[in-house]
């Protein structure tokens, strides 16, 4: 089970290189900004970090806490997980390559490109991707990289909420998207039962949701509009270790819902973000989630690697 130390120990790794990661803001906004009933909407901006999503940090400490060999690190990523890594490993000097499936937007696979990956576009979704990645990564020996389910990058991905409370303290509720359970698994790990931990997904990705309807991971049938950095067909393990103990809620959300969202960042606030990083304000928006009159919010805006004409 991944602890707060273990987060901790992500921070001190990075301390180590100060100059590649990013402290995001912390916006604190009253509810009624958002048209919510509640006492603060915080926002964590994590769109403004590295390579554009929270994902930079578990790829740098998983390269971090590992001996890197002469054939470089690899990764299957939907986009997000893969431009981190390619930035990571550019930032170290080491070799790149990534595996994406064909749902991964042109925009995603130009960022890899820039950023000096080899680019291998395969499989209809993420897990055909890593079905390829994984037998690349016997034939060279690379380091691994997994999107969402190694120790090393749930620990990264935990320093959001280690930040979040340095910053202002713990709020009442965090509304986290879940694709493969990484992020969650990170900051349900940080605040344990100190903040109600609420997962969001789309219903068209449901993988954490299905997992309790059936009392373990299953494989799921992923699309829709976020499909290419939530399309995970299966939760982590990690993350299903640590949801199952510190996570009640698992909601589901419509696409529509979730454009609304993303267009409503754009329009009111000029966030450009991806569908992912707007379920927390559809959860607010829709209902979906209703928090207390008192209730302090925080909503992870995990990702921008969006193409600007879609919103």
């Amino acid at each position: 089970m991944l602890t707060p130390s273990d987060i901790e120990q992500a921070a001190r790794r990075f301390a180590t290189f100060p100059d590649f990661l990013r402290r995001t803001p912390l916006w604190v906004l009253p509810g009624s900004a958002f048209g919510v009933r509640c006492a603060e909407v915080w926002l964590k901006l994590e769109h403004q970090q590295v390579a554009g999503s929270f994902k930079a940090r578990g790829m740098f400490h998983r390269l971090l806490a590992n001996p890197i060999p002469a054939a470089g690190v690899i990764v299957a990523s939907g986009g997000n997980a893969g431009i981190a890594t390619a930035a990571a490993a550019r930032a170290l000097g080491v070799r790149c390559e990534v595996f994406v499936p064909t749902v991964s937007s042109p925009a995603k696979q130009a960022r890899l490109r820039e950023l000096g990956a080899d680019v291998v576009v395969t499989g209809d979704v993420y897990a055909e991707a890593l079905e390829a990645c994984l037998a690349r990564q016997q034939q060279t020996g690379a380091l691994l990289t997994h999107a969402y389910d190694q120790p090393e990058v749930v620990a990264g991905a935990g320093t959001l909420a280690m930040e979040i409370e340095d910053d202002e303290g713990v709020p009442d509720s965090v509304l986290v998207s879940v694709g493969g359970g990484g992020l969650i698994a990170g900051i349900a790990a940080w605040f344990e039962d100190r903040a109600r931990v609420v997962a969001l997904e789309p219903e068209l990705a449901p993988t954490l949701f299905r997992a309790r309807e059936a009392g373990q991971p299953v494989d799921v049938a992923v699309s829709g509009i976020a499909a290419d950095s939530l399309g995970a067909k299966r939760i982590g393990g990690i993350a299903w270790d640590v949801t199952r103990k510190w996570v009640k809620d698992a909601l589901l959300l419509p696409d529509a819902a979730i454009r609304d969202a993303q267009r409503w960042l754009w329009r009111e606030m000029h966030i450009p973000v991806e569908p992912a990083a707007a379920l927390g304000l559809a959860a607010l928006q829709t209902g979906a989630y209703v928090p207390k009159p008192d209730e302090i919010v925080c909503l992870v805006i995990c990702g921008a690697n969006v193409d600007p004409a879609s919103l």
